[in-house]
Protein backbone atom coordinates (compact mmCIF):
# COMPACT_ATOMS: atom_id res chain seq x y z
CA UNK A 1 0.00 0.00 0.00
CA UNK A 2 2.69 2.35 0.59
CA UNK A 3 4.00 2.49 -2.89
CA UNK A 4 0.57 3.14 -3.90
CA UNK A 5 0.86 6.37 -1.45
CA UNK A 6 3.69 7.78 -2.75
CA UNK A 7 2.85 7.09 -6.41
CA UNK A 8 -0.27 8.83 -5.79
CA UNK A 9 1.87 11.84 -4.55
CA UNK A 10 4.32 12.21 -7.27
CA UNK A 11 1.19 12.27 -9.81
CA UNK A 12 -0.32 15.20 -7.48
CA UNK A 13 3.13 16.98 -7.32
CA UNK A 14 4.10 16.32 -11.08
CA UNK A 15 0.76 18.11 -11.40
CA UNK A 16 1.54 20.75 -9.75
CA UNK A 17 4.80 21.51 -10.96
CA UNK A 18 2.63 21.80 -14.30
CA UNK A 19 0.31 23.97 -13.04
CA UNK A 20 2.89 26.42 -11.74
CA UNK A 21 4.78 26.04 -14.89
CA UNK A 22 1.92 27.14 -16.95
CA UNK A 23 1.21 29.82 -14.53
CA UNK A 24 4.85 31.27 -15.35
CA UNK A 25 5.25 30.56 -19.04
CA UNK A 26 2.53 32.39 -19.74
CA UNK A 27 3.03 35.75 -16.79
CA UNK A 28 3.43 37.97 -19.49
CA UNK A 29 0.57 36.88 -21.61
CA UNK A 30 -2.15 39.84 -21.53
CA UNK A 31 -5.20 39.03 -20.07
CA UNK A 32 -3.81 35.38 -18.57
CA UNK A 33 -5.50 34.52 -15.11
CA UNK A 34 -3.40 32.15 -12.95
CA UNK A 35 -4.29 28.60 -11.80
CA UNK A 36 -3.95 26.74 -8.62
CA UNK A 37 -4.13 23.26 -8.26
CA UNK A 38 -5.91 22.01 -5.38
CA UNK A 39 -5.62 18.08 -3.64
CA UNK A 40 -7.95 16.10 -1.66
CA UNK A 41 -6.37 13.06 0.45
CA UNK A 42 -7.79 9.10 -0.59
CA UNK A 43 -9.34 7.40 2.73
CA UNK A 44 -12.13 5.02 1.99
CA UNK A 45 -12.45 3.70 5.65
CA UNK A 46 -8.90 2.84 5.41
CA UNK A 47 -7.22 3.27 8.75
CA UNK A 48 -4.34 4.70 6.98
CA UNK A 49 -4.90 7.12 4.26
CA UNK A 50 -4.92 6.03 0.34
CA UNK A 51 -2.50 8.74 -0.50
CA UNK A 52 -4.13 11.89 -2.68
CA UNK A 53 -5.41 13.10 -5.65
CA UNK A 54 -5.64 16.16 -7.64
CA UNK A 55 -9.61 17.54 -6.86
CA UNK A 56 -9.01 20.16 -9.66
CA UNK A 57 -7.44 23.01 -11.38
CA UNK A 58 -9.46 26.10 -10.40
CA UNK A 59 -8.46 29.34 -11.98
CA UNK A 60 -7.69 32.84 -10.42
CA UNK A 61 -10.35 35.28 -11.63
CA UNK A 62 -8.60 38.12 -9.73
CA UNK A 63 -7.40 41.49 -12.08
CA UNK A 64 -4.30 41.64 -12.98
CA UNK A 65 -2.21 45.40 -13.49
CA UNK A 66 -3.60 47.65 -15.62
CA UNK A 67 -0.68 48.88 -18.35
CA UNK A 68 -0.41 51.70 -20.73
CA UNK A 69 0.06 50.98 -24.22
CA UNK A 70 -0.77 54.18 -26.14
CA UNK A 71 -2.49 51.71 -29.05
CA UNK A 72 -6.04 52.70 -29.75
CA UNK A 73 -7.71 49.40 -30.36
CA UNK A 74 -5.82 47.99 -27.38
CA UNK A 75 -9.01 48.11 -24.25
CA UNK A 76 -8.51 47.35 -20.77
CA UNK A 77 -11.78 46.79 -18.54
CA UNK A 78 -11.59 48.00 -15.33
CA UNK A 79 -13.60 46.37 -13.00
CA UNK A 80 -15.98 43.22 -13.59
CA UNK A 81 -16.60 41.69 -17.08
CA UNK A 82 -15.64 40.13 -20.30
CA UNK A 83 -15.39 40.39 -23.59
CA UNK A 84 -17.86 38.89 -25.83
CA UNK A 85 -16.57 37.12 -28.68
CA UNK A 86 -17.83 34.54 -31.35
CA UNK A 87 -15.61 32.12 -33.57
CA UNK A 88 -16.96 29.40 -35.82
CA UNK A 89 -20.44 29.59 -34.31
CA UNK A 90 -19.17 29.46 -30.96
CA UNK A 91 -19.43 32.81 -27.87
CA UNK A 92 -16.16 33.02 -26.15
CA UNK A 93 -15.55 35.24 -23.27
CA UNK A 94 -11.70 37.03 -22.35
CA UNK A 95 -10.20 40.07 -20.70
CA UNK A 96 -7.75 40.07 -23.57
CA UNK A 97 -8.64 43.34 -24.93
CA UNK A 98 -5.58 43.36 -27.56
CA UNK A 99 -7.89 44.23 -31.26
CA UNK A 100 -7.64 44.88 -34.53
CA UNK A 101 -10.32 46.03 -37.20
CA UNK A 102 -9.88 43.60 -40.33
CA UNK A 103 -10.17 44.31 -44.10
CA UNK A 104 -14.09 43.60 -43.38
CA UNK A 105 -14.29 46.17 -40.81
CA UNK A 106 -14.81 43.47 -37.97
CA UNK A 107 -12.85 44.03 -35.02
CA UNK A 108 -11.35 40.47 -34.27
CA UNK A 109 -8.42 39.28 -31.63
CA UNK A 110 -5.61 37.85 -32.26
CA UNK A 111 -7.73 34.47 -33.05
CA UNK A 112 -9.64 36.19 -35.38
CA UNK A 113 -12.77 35.83 -32.83
CA UNK A 114 -15.01 38.71 -33.57
CA UNK A 115 -16.12 40.96 -30.95
CA UNK A 116 -20.24 41.54 -29.88
CA UNK A 117 -21.88 44.02 -28.89
CA UNK A 118 -25.02 46.40 -29.54
CA UNK A 119 -25.09 48.18 -32.75
CA UNK A 120 -25.74 52.10 -33.54
CA UNK A 121 -29.46 52.07 -32.73
CA UNK A 122 -30.21 48.82 -31.17
CA UNK A 123 -31.07 48.73 -27.29
CA UNK A 124 -29.47 47.48 -24.71
CA UNK A 125 -30.03 44.16 -23.03
CA UNK A 126 -30.52 42.09 -26.21
CA UNK A 127 -28.58 39.91 -27.71
CA UNK A 128 -25.29 41.16 -28.50
CA UNK A 129 -24.19 40.95 -32.36
CA UNK A 130 -21.01 41.10 -33.97
CA UNK A 131 -19.82 44.42 -34.31
CA UNK A 132 -18.39 46.16 -37.47
CA UNK A 133 -16.89 48.98 -38.83
CA UNK A 134 -18.87 50.43 -41.92
CA UNK A 135 -16.63 50.50 -44.75
CA UNK A 136 -17.92 53.71 -46.13
CA UNK A 137 -18.49 57.08 -45.06
CA UNK A 138 -21.30 59.16 -43.71
CA UNK A 139 -23.77 61.03 -46.08
CA UNK A 140 -23.95 64.89 -45.82
CA UNK A 141 -26.95 66.26 -43.81
CA UNK A 142 -28.66 69.51 -44.70
CA UNK A 143 -28.91 71.59 -42.31
CA UNK A 144 -32.23 72.38 -40.69
CA UNK A 145 -31.79 73.92 -37.50
CA UNK A 146 -29.59 76.65 -36.10
CA UNK A 147 -28.98 77.31 -32.49
CA UNK A 148 -27.30 80.90 -31.49
CA UNK A 149 -26.97 82.82 -28.58
CA UNK A 150 -26.39 86.96 -28.69
CA UNK A 151 -26.39 89.63 -26.98
CA UNK A 152 -28.33 92.58 -28.76
CA UNK A 153 -27.27 96.04 -27.96
CA UNK A 154 -30.27 98.29 -26.62
CA UNK A 155 -28.73 101.50 -27.12
CA UNK A 156 -28.51 101.11 -31.06
CA UNK A 157 -31.04 103.48 -33.28
CA UNK A 158 -34.07 101.80 -34.52
CA UNK A 159 -34.49 101.82 -38.20
CA UNK A 160 -37.90 102.45 -39.26
CA UNK A 161 -38.88 99.91 -42.48
CA UNK A 162 -41.27 102.98 -43.52
CA UNK A 163 -38.50 104.78 -44.82
CA UNK A 164 -35.35 102.22 -45.05
CA UNK A 165 -36.75 99.00 -46.64
CA UNK A 166 -34.07 95.75 -45.99
CA UNK A 167 -31.35 95.73 -48.50
CA UNK A 168 -27.99 93.65 -47.47
CA UNK A 169 -26.32 96.12 -49.47
CA UNK A 170 -27.00 98.58 -47.08
CA UNK A 171 -25.97 98.29 -43.72
CA UNK A 172 -28.02 100.93 -42.56
CA UNK A 173 -31.16 99.28 -43.38
CA UNK A 174 -30.13 96.56 -40.48
CA UNK A 175 -28.73 96.77 -37.14
CA UNK A 176 -26.01 93.94 -36.60
CA UNK A 177 -25.38 90.93 -39.20
CA UNK A 178 -23.46 87.74 -38.29
CA UNK A 179 -22.08 84.86 -40.50
CA UNK A 180 -22.85 81.24 -40.64
CA UNK A 181 -22.27 78.37 -43.25
CA UNK A 182 -25.29 75.84 -43.99
CA UNK A 183 -25.14 72.75 -46.29
CA UNK A 184 -27.11 71.54 -48.32
CA UNK A 185 -28.60 67.86 -48.90
CA UNK A 186 -25.77 67.23 -51.54
CA UNK A 187 -23.43 68.87 -48.86
CA UNK A 188 -22.32 71.80 -50.55
CA UNK A 189 -21.41 74.50 -48.13
CA UNK A 190 -23.56 78.03 -48.19
CA UNK A 191 -22.24 80.87 -46.55
CA UNK A 192 -25.34 83.11 -45.30
CA UNK A 193 -25.82 85.87 -42.96
CA UNK A 194 -28.48 86.35 -39.67
CA UNK A 195 -29.76 90.23 -39.68
CA UNK A 196 -30.76 91.32 -36.50
CA UNK A 197 -32.68 95.02 -36.82
CA UNK A 198 -34.02 96.88 -34.02
CA UNK A 199 -37.87 98.03 -35.23
CA UNK A 200 -39.09 99.61 -31.90
CA UNK A 201 -38.42 99.01 -27.58
CA UNK A 202 -37.37 95.67 -27.06
CA UNK A 203 -38.44 94.77 -30.55
CA UNK A 204 -36.11 93.35 -32.90
CA UNK A 205 -36.70 91.73 -36.02
CA UNK A 206 -34.73 88.99 -37.94
CA UNK A 207 -33.68 87.64 -41.53
CA UNK A 208 -31.56 85.19 -43.36
CA UNK A 209 -29.62 84.87 -46.45
CA UNK A 210 -28.21 82.56 -48.61
CA UNK A 211 -25.19 84.07 -50.74
CA UNK A 212 -27.47 86.76 -52.67
CA UNK A 213 -31.07 85.16 -51.81
CA UNK A 214 -32.89 86.01 -49.00
CA UNK A 215 -35.52 84.03 -47.11
CA UNK A 216 -38.78 85.39 -47.53
CA UNK A 217 -39.57 84.52 -43.91
CA UNK A 218 -39.33 87.12 -41.08
CA UNK A 219 -38.92 86.34 -37.31
CA UNK A 220 -39.80 88.57 -34.47
CA UNK A 221 -37.86 88.78 -31.27
CA UNK A 222 -39.26 90.53 -28.16
CA UNK A 223 -37.72 91.81 -24.76
CA UNK A 224 -38.95 92.47 -21.37
CA UNK A 225 -37.67 95.49 -19.48
CA UNK A 226 -34.77 93.68 -18.26
CA UNK A 227 -33.24 92.77 -21.53
CA UNK A 228 -34.42 89.33 -21.01
CA UNK A 229 -36.25 87.60 -24.08
CA UNK A 230 -39.79 86.62 -23.74
CA UNK A 231 -41.17 85.32 -26.95
CA UNK A 232 -40.14 84.62 -30.47
CA UNK A 233 -42.49 84.61 -33.72
CA UNK A 234 -41.55 83.40 -37.52
CA UNK A 235 -38.15 82.00 -36.14
CA UNK A 236 -39.34 77.99 -37.62
CA UNK A 237 -38.43 78.15 -41.16
CA UNK A 238 -36.48 80.51 -43.01
CA UNK A 239 -36.78 78.76 -46.55
CA UNK A 240 -33.81 78.68 -49.72
CA UNK A 241 -34.06 76.86 -52.82
CA UNK A 242 -30.44 76.22 -53.22
CA UNK A 243 -30.98 74.52 -56.98
CA UNK A 244 -28.26 72.12 -58.48
CA UNK A 245 -30.03 69.09 -57.78
CA UNK A 246 -30.29 69.94 -53.91
CA UNK A 247 -33.38 69.67 -51.90
CA UNK A 248 -35.37 73.09 -50.84
CA UNK A 249 -33.97 74.01 -47.28
CA UNK A 250 -35.90 75.17 -44.20
CA UNK A 251 -33.78 75.95 -41.54
CA UNK A 252 -35.65 76.99 -37.85
CA UNK A 253 -33.90 79.32 -35.27
CA UNK A 254 -33.39 79.06 -31.97
CA UNK A 255 -32.18 82.06 -29.71
CA UNK A 256 -32.79 80.58 -26.68
CA UNK A 257 -30.68 82.67 -23.96
CA UNK A 258 -30.28 85.73 -26.04
CA UNK A 259 -30.47 89.04 -24.76
CA UNK A 260 -30.71 92.93 -24.81
CA UNK A 261 -28.19 94.96 -22.42
CA UNK A 262 -26.44 97.86 -23.07
CA UNK A 263 -23.54 96.37 -24.37
CA UNK A 264 -21.55 95.50 -27.66
CA UNK A 265 -23.36 93.33 -30.03
CA UNK A 266 -22.13 89.56 -28.91
CA UNK A 267 -22.41 86.13 -30.17
CA UNK A 268 -21.96 84.13 -27.44
CA UNK A 269 -22.26 80.52 -29.18
CA UNK A 270 -23.19 79.21 -32.53
CA UNK A 271 -24.30 75.70 -33.52
CA UNK A 272 -25.76 74.08 -36.91
CA UNK A 273 -26.55 70.53 -37.45
CA UNK A 274 -25.71 70.37 -41.15
CA UNK A 275 -22.49 68.73 -42.53
CA UNK A 276 -20.55 67.54 -45.96
CA UNK A 277 -20.49 64.05 -46.92
CA UNK A 278 -17.20 62.60 -44.90
CA UNK A 279 -14.64 59.54 -45.16
CA UNK A 280 -13.75 57.34 -41.77
CA UNK A 281 -10.35 58.58 -40.37
CA UNK A 282 -10.08 57.02 -37.06
CA UNK A 283 -12.14 54.69 -34.73
CA UNK A 284 -12.13 54.94 -30.71
CA UNK A 285 -13.48 53.47 -27.70
CA UNK A 286 -15.07 55.29 -25.13
CA UNK A 287 -15.21 54.78 -21.17
CA UNK A 288 -18.85 53.17 -21.61
CA UNK A 289 -17.78 51.31 -24.42
CA UNK A 290 -19.07 53.36 -26.89
CA UNK A 291 -16.75 52.83 -30.46
CA UNK A 292 -16.90 56.48 -32.08
CA UNK A 293 -15.92 57.10 -35.34
CA UNK A 294 -14.05 60.39 -36.73
CA UNK A 295 -14.69 61.38 -40.32
CA UNK A 296 -13.17 63.61 -42.65
CA UNK A 297 -16.15 66.50 -42.03
CA UNK A 298 -14.95 66.47 -38.64
CA UNK A 299 -18.04 64.86 -37.27
CA UNK A 300 -18.00 62.00 -34.66
CA UNK A 301 -20.56 59.18 -34.94
CA UNK A 302 -21.63 55.95 -32.13
CA UNK A 303 -21.11 53.41 -34.79
CA UNK A 304 -22.45 50.71 -31.82
CA UNK A 305 -21.19 49.73 -28.33
CA UNK A 306 -19.63 46.92 -26.88
CA UNK A 307 -20.74 44.41 -24.29
CA UNK A 308 -19.57 42.48 -21.66
CA UNK A 309 -20.39 39.69 -19.71
CA UNK A 310 -20.43 38.31 -16.12
CA UNK A 311 -20.76 34.71 -14.28
CA UNK A 312 -22.32 33.98 -11.29
CA UNK A 313 -19.70 31.30 -11.11
CA UNK A 314 -16.34 32.10 -12.97
CA UNK A 315 -14.34 29.09 -11.58
CA UNK A 316 -16.72 26.70 -13.64
CA UNK A 317 -15.62 28.28 -16.85
CA UNK A 318 -14.25 26.34 -19.22
CA UNK A 319 -10.88 27.31 -20.75
CA UNK A 320 -10.72 26.66 -24.36
CA UNK A 321 -7.32 28.67 -24.77
CA UNK A 322 -6.07 31.59 -26.24
CA UNK A 323 -7.05 33.02 -23.27
CA UNK A 324 -10.64 32.59 -23.49
CA UNK A 325 -13.19 30.75 -21.66
CA UNK A 326 -16.46 29.42 -22.46
CA UNK A 327 -20.08 29.03 -20.27
CA UNK A 328 -20.83 25.44 -18.77
CA UNK A 329 -23.58 24.45 -16.85
CA UNK A 330 -21.55 25.35 -13.69
CA UNK A 331 -21.68 28.94 -14.36
CA UNK A 332 -24.70 29.55 -15.28
CA UNK A 333 -25.87 32.06 -18.18
CA UNK A 334 -23.79 34.81 -18.81
CA UNK A 335 -25.20 38.40 -17.46
CA UNK A 336 -25.09 41.01 -20.11
CA UNK A 337 -24.72 44.67 -19.38
CA UNK A 338 -22.23 47.67 -21.66
CA UNK A 339 -19.28 48.87 -19.33
CA UNK A 340 -20.33 51.10 -16.56
CA UNK A 341 -23.93 49.95 -15.94
CA UNK A 342 -24.41 47.79 -12.97
CA UNK A 343 -22.04 45.61 -11.56
CA UNK A 344 -19.25 45.79 -15.04
CA UNK A 345 -16.41 47.79 -14.99
CA UNK A 346 -15.53 50.96 -17.53
CA UNK A 347 -13.21 50.74 -20.87
CA UNK A 348 -9.64 51.52 -20.80
CA UNK A 349 -8.34 52.91 -24.41
CA UNK A 350 -4.67 52.78 -25.06
CA UNK A 351 -4.14 50.04 -22.12
CA UNK A 352 -4.14 46.41 -21.42
CA UNK A 353 -4.88 43.75 -18.68
CA UNK A 354 -1.26 42.42 -17.42
CA UNK A 355 -1.36 38.43 -16.40
CA UNK A 356 -2.08 38.21 -12.80
CA UNK A 357 0.40 35.96 -12.45
CA UNK A 358 3.53 36.64 -9.88
CA UNK A 359 6.08 35.39 -10.43
CA UNK A 360 7.47 35.75 -6.96
CA UNK A 361 4.87 33.74 -5.45
CA UNK A 362 5.21 30.64 -8.85
CA UNK A 363 8.91 30.38 -7.76
CA UNK A 364 7.97 29.71 -4.13
CA UNK A 365 5.57 27.50 -5.16
CA UNK A 366 7.90 25.52 -8.00
CA UNK A 367 10.36 24.98 -5.32
CA UNK A 368 7.37 23.89 -2.52
CA UNK A 369 6.20 21.89 -5.34
CA UNK A 370 9.80 20.38 -6.54
CA UNK A 371 10.70 19.55 -2.67
CA UNK A 372 6.86 17.66 -2.07
CA UNK A 373 7.84 15.62 -5.38
CA UNK A 374 11.24 14.61 -3.60
CA UNK A 375 9.92 13.62 -0.99
CA UNK A 376 7.10 11.61 -2.37
CA UNK A 377 10.35 9.88 -4.16
CA UNK A 378 12.27 9.46 -1.04
CA UNK A 379 8.96 7.60 -0.06
CA UNK A 380 9.40 5.14 -2.53
CA UNK A 381 12.70 4.49 -1.96
CA UNK A 382 11.97 4.24 1.99
CA UNK A 383 9.23 1.42 1.05
CA UNK A 384 11.46 0.24 -1.40
CA UNK A 385 14.38 -0.23 1.29
CA UNK A 386 11.56 -1.68 4.02
CA UNK A 387 11.16 -4.69 1.16
CA UNK A 388 14.07 -5.71 0.67
CA UNK A 389 14.86 -5.82 4.10
CA UNK A 390 11.61 -8.04 4.82
CA UNK A 391 12.97 -10.58 1.79
CA UNK A 392 16.26 -10.47 3.10
CA UNK A 393 15.28 -12.02 6.47
CA UNK A 394 15.74 -15.72 6.79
Amino acid sequence: MGFSQALSGLRAAATNLDVVSNNIANSQVVGFKSARAQFADIYANAQVGLGTRVAGVFQDFSEGNIETTNRSMDLAISGKGFFRFEQQGQVQYSRNGQLSIDKNGYIVNAQGAQLTGYPQGADFGGQPEVLRVPPGGIPAMASTELDGVFNLDTSTALVDRGTVPFDTTNPDSYSYANSVTLYDSLGNAHPSMMYFTKTADNQWEVRMSRGDEVAPEVGQLTFDANGLLTGTTGMDGFTFVPGEGAADMSIAMDVTGTTQFANEFELTSMEQNGYMSGTLMQVAVSENGDLIGTYSNEQQVVLGTIALANFKSLESMKSVGGNAWIETKGSGVPILSVPGEGQFGSIMAGAVEASNVDLTQELVSMIIAQRNYQANAQSIKAQDEALQTTMQLK
